[in-house]
């Protein structure tokens, strides 16, 4: 069960018989054509009036273009293409600064002078052995009033280090100013949905005179620089957690990682962190009567229908099998590449109390081979949209990355949720190959 192992080699494995934190074994993947979950582009693009560069070669551009495309943003979007020879003669430091003046001229000739520029130099800078320090100083001595973000688009990170989504998250806070802060204001950072009104630690801070600001509040590049005055931060999603939490060190602000859990005993305790962090007098009523009649509505209406859970749908996949497992519903199989460290204890619940629940992996590359379209399949809910792919059913919740859910409200909500999927289908094959759930786009 330790994290020694190696895991197994096929793309499913009984709970019982599965290793933590890693249930399957490294190699060749498969890329499921389900693309709900958000990327580079449109993380960045959620800072207002900020512009995008990439600096690579054309095979690489295809795809961020066709994401700034879809999300009605390519006037937001720039790109220095990279040829053959500028790697092979050297100098691509040079080639890279040379060719983001150049854009940035352009846009200023143009009437389009950014804010704000996300740079995303790629995986070649880091084999050529790109000055970034250099890099980023010219072109901030070029354009003295652009704030310049230090963005990556290198794929070739995900299994080692920070991933590039985290890095991400990191930079988009980077030129938060070292100002006094706002008393009694607090900002949720990190998270690509927001968080509902009606989430616990929301009621919490407002029960107690606090304004709570999230990023999905900033129209203005100066709205998003004033989530940086915020008292406290606060991070509830984990990629998110790296960025929040190294800002609010540079900035000497409060900060509480505060995550997205279906467990009521750590909802419990995060509401007593953000008591004690903030000093509140104030207490609210958990939610536990109001979810556990939910969660028997949802028994009575679902009975014994299997559940896949998707772990892309939520940070938690397996807490929330465990909270439906717990209340009598029939959870399946679980899709998942890695299980979270803030896992192990409903990893551990379930494999003793649900042994047969299996654990299928997203990415193995035995998942080229699914074949859908069969018949005379069982009715089968799915939360989430690759185990909707999967699993070949039309009864989905039809979110991703946690969708703002938190807290036991989110819970509740979750329950709504799995009872609209079961009484209503939705069209799988035209959704789940959209980008960017949640995000604008001219094929949504």
């Amino acid at each position: 069960m330790n994290g020694q192992n190696k895991g197994v080699t096929g793309d499913e494995v009984r709970i019982r018989d599965a290793c933590f934190p890693k249930p399957f074994s490294n190699g060749l993947e498969f890329n499921p054509p389900v693309h709900g979950t958000w990327n580079i582009v449109h993380i960045g693009l959620q800072m207002p009036e900020a512009v995008q560069i990439y600096v690579c070669a054309k095979n690489c551009m295809r795809g961020v273009v066709l994401t700034a495309a879809e999300m009605n943003a390519s006037d937001r979007f720039s790109f220095v293409i990279l040829e053959e020879e500028d790697m092979v003669r050297g100098g691509l430091d040079d080639v890279t600064i040379a060719g983001v003046i150049d854009v940035i001229r352009k846009r200023i000739r143009a009437g389009q002078k950014p804010k704000a520029v996300q740079l995303f130099p790629v995986c070649v800078h880091h084999f050529l052995g790109t000055d970034y320090k250099r890099m980023y100083r010219i072109l901030e001595e070029t354009f003295p009033d652009i704030d310049f973000y230090q963005a990556y688009m290198d794929p070739i990170m995900q299994k080692k280090g920070f991933t590039p989504d985290q890095k991400l998250r990191r930079a988009m806070f980077e030129h938060f100013r070292k100002e006094e802060p706002e008393k009694k204001t607090a900002a949720i950072l990190g998270c690509d949905f927001r968080i509902e009104e009606s989430s616990e630690i929301i009621q919490l801070l407002h029960a107690n005179g606090w304004n709570v600001r999230q990023i999905q509040d900033c129209k203005t590049y100066e709205e998003f620089l004033d989530l940086g005055k915020a008292e406290l931060f606060i991070s509830v999603y984990p990629p998110g957690l790296l960025g929040t939490q190294k800002a609010a060190k540079t900035l000497g602000r409060k900060f509480l990682y505060l995550p997205s859990t279906f467990d009521k005993e750590e909802v419990r305790e995060q509401l007593e962190q953000l008591r004690e962090t903030c000093g509140f007098d104030t207490r609210i009523a958990l939610k536990e009567q109001a979810l556990e009649e939910a969660l028997e509505s949802l028994h009575c209406k679902i009975g014994d229908t299997p559940i896949q859970i998707d772990g892309t749908a939520h940070p938690r996949p397996l807490g929330l099998a465990r909270l439906l497992c717990e209340h009598g519903m029939r959870v399946e199989k679980v899709y998942l590449d890695a299980i979270s460290p803030e896992e192990e204890k409903a990893f551990l619940w379930l494999k003793e109390n649900c042994p047969d629940l299996t654990l299928s992996a997203i990415m193995h590359v035995r998942k080229r081979t699914y074949v859908s379209g069969q018949t005379d399949k069982p009715k089968t809910i799915a939360i989430g949209q690759k185990a909707a792919y999967f699993a070949d059913t039309p009864h989905f919740v039809n979110i991703v990355q946690g969708f703002g859910l938190h807290g036991l409200d989110g819970a509740i909500r979750m329950c709504r949720l799995i009872e609209e999927a079961f009484e209503k289908e939705k069209d799988t094959r035209d959704i789940v190959p959209r980008k960017g759930l949640g995000c604008e786009s001219c094929l949504w």
